[in-house]
């Protein structure tokens, strides 16, 4: 699972590569990790409204971990201690958790700078001279932003008030050329869905029984793994 990213430093680069009009509020934070507050993109929710000053996407500051919409006040304490912040494609349409947000259709993009995953493999731990595992950098091979599929949601807080949430959708990785590599020996491996930019626009239009045909690898060929001891 994906516990750690960074997101994007430069908020033009937002604007243009996954057509944002406006900024979002200000992070203070790069390095991305669970229940952190980081920046996603989505189809406004009043999109439907006809309102033509209604913009098609929109960026939004909520918390990494998602808290579903269902979840009672009494409730929020034990969620938010949950590891929400990857849901399993293959489950999430009957989890409490990601199952609102699943058949909603509440789709959303999370711009990063780069993903890390753990280096297992004894020969990179003997190449680092450690014997733990190695973080490792994934970005695209163009330099460009990665755009990660994944859902949204909002809760009430013990306050009342509307709080956005977010995760990342992730698939099977066991036969992948490159994300096999990675994770814990003798365990089931996972990655992210990256998106390539052009499905960015059918991705955050796409209605539930679409859902799954945006779930597939993205080219190894065009990632770098750099380890980053």
């Amino acid at each position: 699972m994906c516990s750690h990213y960074q997101t994007l430093k430069d908020a033009e680069l937002l604007l243009k590569k996954f057509g944002v009009r406006q900024k979002p509020a200000a992070i203070s934070m790069y390095d991305m990790w669970p229940r952190y507050q980081g920046v996603f993109v989505r189809r406004p929710v009043e999109h439907d409204t006809g309102d033509e000053a209604v913009p098609e996407r929109e960026a939004v500051v909520g918390r990494w971990g998602l808290i579903s919409t269902m979840t009672k006040p009494e409730g929020l304490d034990r969620a938010g201690e949950l590891s929400t912040f990857n849901a399993r494609s293959e489950t999430a349409s009957k989890s409490f958790t990601f199952g609102n947000a699943w058949r909603r259709a509440q789709h959303c993009i999370i711009p990063a700078d780069s993903i890390f995953e753990p280096d297992h493999r004894e020969e990179t731990k003997a190449r680092f001279k450690t014997e733990k595992s190695v973080p490792t950098r994934f970005t695209r091979a163009d330099g460009g932003p990665l755009g990660i599929a994944g859902l949204w949601d909002r809760y009430r807080d013990a306050g009342g008030q509307w709080q956005e949430s977010y995760t990342m959708l992730t698939i099977n990785a066991d036969n992948d050329p490159l994300f096999r590599l990675y994770h814990q020996p003798g365990k089931e491996k996972r990655m992210v869905v990256i998106l390539p930019e052009g499905a960015y626009g059918d991705w955050l239009t796409a209605p539930i029984e679409a859902t799954r045909d945006f779930l597939v690898a993205f080219p190894s060929d065009k990632l770098v793994a750099t380890p980053v001891k």
